[in-house]
């Protein structure tokens, strides 16, 4: 059975993940900040028909957190083949380049950058015990240096200073990442699930938990010939769904 782990997993797109990861067999550690949250989504999950979830305690800003993660599922599992990095949040807004403060970005760059570096790391290990580790760095568009260059671009007029940066710096992150493991059976992507509707947005998105986790299943549970160092998205409307870096 394969192991995997998603972090920020207790609503939203995380959780649908889960749910859809676990009717497709995997055993899913549900990852949240509050333990008695995330044990209380397993009990609904469970009501509902789902199995093999577990709620596992994980904070991506703090390095204990963590590291307490990784040792129950080592004791647990001894491998890991999954590793979503789904944590992230928006920060305060307006969040303009003249002005934000250090104190502010720093916020949001704590979650979305640095608290993926520090996941990954603890965890790659445990992933290269698996025989087709999969790690999936979950962004956005509004991290494309292209994009946000073009005028006609549909979100172009939407310039977050922390958000956008954070998710740009991920995206480069990603890219020496699958570098670095491209020798090995690693599969490294950014994926982005598109504009949803979540309450990370205030439900202002188009686009579905259900279509979104399934866009980031797609290109997270692949085979030997998928691609590497890839960044994908759900709001692409070609069949590449390959976004400008």
């Amino acid at each position: 059975m394969k192991i995997a782990l998603i972090t920020g997993a207790n609503r939203s797109i995380g959780l649908e993940i889960t749910k859809q990861l676990s009717k497709k067999g995997l055993f899913v550690y549900l990852g949240a900040r509050d333990l008695e949250k995330g044990n209380a989504t397993v009990q609904e999950l469970k009501k509902e028909g789902f199995e093999n979830i577990k709620a596992i305690e994980i904070d991506v800003t703090k390095p204990v957190s963590i590291e307490a993660a990784r040792k129950i599922i080592d004791k647990e599992q001894g491998k890991l083949d999954i590793l979503i990095n789904n944590a992230g949040i928006s920060g305060e807004f307006p969040q303009n380049a003249s002005n934000a403060s250090i104190v502010a970005i720093q916020h949001v760059f704590d979650t979305n950058f640095f608290g993926v570096i520090s996941v990954t790391q603890a965890f790659l290990e445990l992933l290269k015990k698996s025989d087709a580790p999969r790690i999936s760095n979950i962004t956005s568009g509004l991290g494309s240096l292209t994009l946000h260059s073009d005028p006609n671009w549909k979100y172009y007029n939407f310039k977050a200073t922390s958000y956008v940066t954070s998710k740009a710096a991920l995206n480069a992150y990603t890219i020496t990442l699958a570098y670095e493991l491209k020798d090995l059976s690693f599969k490294v992507n950014a994926i982005d699930p598109g504009y949803t509707s979540t309450d990370f947005n205030h439900h202002s998105g188009p686009g579905t938990v259900e279509s979104a986790a399934t866009f980031i299943i797609k290109h997270t549970v692949t085979d030997d010939t998928a691609p590497t160092g890839m960044f994908y998205s759900n709001d692409i409307e070609d069949e590449s769904e390959v976004s400008p870096w």
